[in-house]
């Protein structure tokens, strides 16, 4: 029963910018939210809400939210009609059973996660329905962050140092693809860093607003942060930069290691990545001779890439050669998608086996071929706006209109479901349901704060009544929502908190963790050391030591990069264009293009574009701008046809996508393209 009368509810913002999650306090008065604002008694954000979080006031009592169930009329049209969730329902389960099981796929996004980033109580769910249900389902790390920490992961470095310890102790901090767009509250622990007098570089493929806080910006070439790393090491091995100590204790592969970058010198490396040698040089010698000194990571645009794992790979390899991990300010800094050590859940997956079938690989290019070949002719898509996302997205939209069911579960109409959806279902805002998510130092609960409105129904409730009329009675063994989420939170880093626990803390629980990534010095790889050479790659027919691969050659002359910016983030609330505020702050694609490569063209600031290759074109308009070198382009992601362009090419092959808890079968993503006026 809701409280009735004017009172606040604390809360945390839907807008899952992770490792940036925010606190929230909403004042409601009769079933109504009156006002909004930052909790300044969270720990994590200290009252601060970015434009993202303000605007998602807009999302309650917005016209444009779907409030029941939609069948479409006529194939191929944007033609609908209202119905009720038992014919909804049952229309759903009819075609999941005509298709069968092992053709019905399962596939979330973002939207998913607005109640339970970090707790991914969603996730678990529907991993749950999935293994019980024996159908399709993926894990949707790949879309984002997972094929980056794949390369971490062989080198055995996962774990990373929270921002409080980077603002108190780095003394160096190499923001290494990481754009503050993405993580707002890490730069309050930045700003701290620099007051210290901590020296702070940032190297990325543009100015980002992380460059503003920077003593010095080192503009790269998409695609070349192996190589950088690499001459990077030759300089540490061949100057003598190297703590001995440290790698005799805690690495594995040192003299293969050494052997193989004397032939990656800082001028080999400078022709690849378009940063002078010299440069460099003083990088390397700076980074191993700063105590401590820490890396902070891009989480996702950076790895996008036929290559993209391998930055990754490379790059963990530098704080295991000065001996910068398991220090207080050392090792790597905040990332999307990693955790601090200690930070654990429990698992409420099934202790049974997953029926018989075959299962398609954790791949997005797998998963586009079996939606075009037919082996899979349903998807049941949560929160997700899968053509906005997904890699050479003109071949995905060709595998979903050969399906025979789709569906869509979300708050606001998108692109893919006006255009392929059957069914789509009405969802629950974060106010609407109960809710918790966990940074990498905190627990919080969500409460909910109002009555779902018309007929919006939460993840839950849609798993419950699907596995109902499946005959699915392990599902949800549960007498309430709280005590599953209570099953999820069973665990001793969370002290075993239950939501009746956190409620009556106040909503917030510290998490008993390390503030230093691997104090133990045990990393995540079979030897328990930082391996410099992996076998575990070499078992995959991957290379065992870090390498740089070109990217694919191409006629076009243009690298294209995507990225985030601070009014956007993932593809939910219809990528924002549903919120009026964030609508207006972003009406239309700009295409940032260095003055040169806009000259040649004969492009003006503002002026209509196409950008085009070989899959396809988009337009947009152009962004003139001296914060992009010559040769790159660079865009928000999340538009419309934008990822046309990109290849949907496999990154790393079936075997290696599931080595670690997470999938890192993301496409190539990759895009060489022109740009001309329209």
């Amino acid at each position: 029963m809701l409280s009735s009368g004017r009172h606040t509810v604390r809360t945390m913002c839907p807008m899952s910018c992770h490792p940036t999650l925010c606190g929230m306090l909403v004042e409601v008065e009769d079933g109504r939210l009156v006002k909004l604002s930052g909790d300044h008694d969270n720990p994590d954000s200290q009252g601060f809400l970015c434009v993202r979080g303000q605007a998602s006031q807009e999302i309650i009592g917005n016209p444009q939210r779907l409030l029941r169930p939609l069948v479409r009329t006529r194939h191929g049209e944007d033609a609908w009609r209202e119905a009720g969730w038992d014919e909804a329902l049952d229309l759903i389960v009819a075609r999941m059973q005509a298709v069968g099981r092992e053709a019905v796929g399962i596939w979330s996004g973002h939207g998913n996660a607005a109640t339970n980033y970090g707790t991914r109580i969603g996730g678990q769910l529907m991993r749950r329905f999935a293994h019980l249900y024996g159908c399709q389902q993926w894990n949707p790390t790949m879309i984002c962050w997972g094929l980056g920490a794949f390369g971490l992961g062989l080198t055995g470095v996962l774990e990373t140092n929270t921002k409080e310890d980077m603002g108190r102790h780095a003394n160096l901090i190499l923001l290494w693809g990481a754009n503050l767009a993405s993580q707002p509250n890490t730069a309050r622990h930045l700003i701290a860093a620099k007051r210290r007098g901590a020296y702070v570089t940032t190297v990325d493929v543009r100015d980002t607003e992380a460059a503003a806080q920077s003593d010095e910006v080192l503009r790269i070439r998409p695609g070349t942060d192996a190589a950088l790393a690499l001459a990077m090491m030759h300089v540490i091995i061949g100057e003598g930069l190297y703590d001995r100590d440290f790698i005799a204790q805690h690495t594995a592969g040192f003299e293969a290691l050494a052997a193989h970058v004397t032939d990656h010198s800082p001028s080999w490396a400078a022709e690849i990545t378009g940063i002078p040698a010299a440069q460099i040089v003083a990088l390397a010698r700076r980074y191993a001779t700063a105590r401590p000194a820490m890396i902070v990571l891009g989480g996702s645009s950076m790895h996008k890439g036929a290559n993209g794992w391998q930055g990754g790979r490379a790059i963990a390899c530098l704080p295991a050669l000065t001996g910068h991990l398991g220090v207080p300010g050392g090792g790597l800094g905040p990332r999307h998608g990693s955790s601090s050590h200690g930070q654990a859940l429990a698992s409420i997956l099934p202790d049974t086996e997953r029926p018989p079938g075959t299962y398609i690989p954790n791949q997005m290019s797998r998963m586009t071929e079996a939606l075009l070949d037919g082996r899979v002719r349903a998807m049941l898509l949560f929160g997700t706006n899968m053509l906005s996302s997904f890699a050479d997205a003109a071949r995905l939209a060709a595998g979903l209109a050969r399906t025979e069911l789709i569906v869509s579960h979300d708050l606001f109409m998108h692109d893919t479901a006006r255009r392929f959806a059957d069914v789509i279902l009405p969802g629950t805002a974060w106010l609407e349901q109960l809710g918790c998510k966990m940074t990498n130092t905190h627990l919080y609960l969500m409460e909910q704060a109002l009555e779902p409105p018309g007929e919006t129904r939460s993840l839950t409730w849609v798993l419950r009544a699907l596995a109902e009329r499946l005959g699915l009675t392990a599902f949800f063994p549960w007498d309430t929502e709280e005590a599953m989420v209570d099953a999820i939170l069973a665990h001793p880093a969370t002290g075993h908190a239950t939501v009746a626990d956190l409620r009556a803390e106040g909503g917030i629980r510290a998490l008993p963790i390390s503030h230093v990534a691997y104090p133990d010095h045990r990393y995540h790889t079979p030897s328990g050391k930082v391996e410099f050479y992996s076998e575990s790659a070499l078992r995959v027919g991957l290379p065992p030591l870090p390498v740089h691969q070109d990217l694919p050659s191409s006629p076009y002359p243009l690298a294209l990069r995507q990225g985030r910016t601070l009014t956007h983030f993932h593809s939910f609330y219809n990528h924002g264009r549903a919120l009026p505020s964030l609508a207006k702050l972003d009406p239309v694609p700009r295409l940032w293009i260095s003055p040169l490569d806009a000259t040649s063209r004969g492009l003006h600031d503002g002026a209509p574009i196409r950008v085009y290759n070989e899959r396809g074109e988009f337009q947009a308009y152009a962004q003139v701008t001296e914060r992009i070198p010559s040769g790159t382009v660079w865009m928000r992601d999340g538009w419309e046809g934008l990822n046309r362009l990109t290849s949907g090419a496999l990154a790393i092959p079936d075997e290696a996508v599931d080595i670690f808890h997470f999938s890192a079968g993301q496409a190539a993503f990759d895009a060489m393209v022109d740009v001309a006026p329209l």
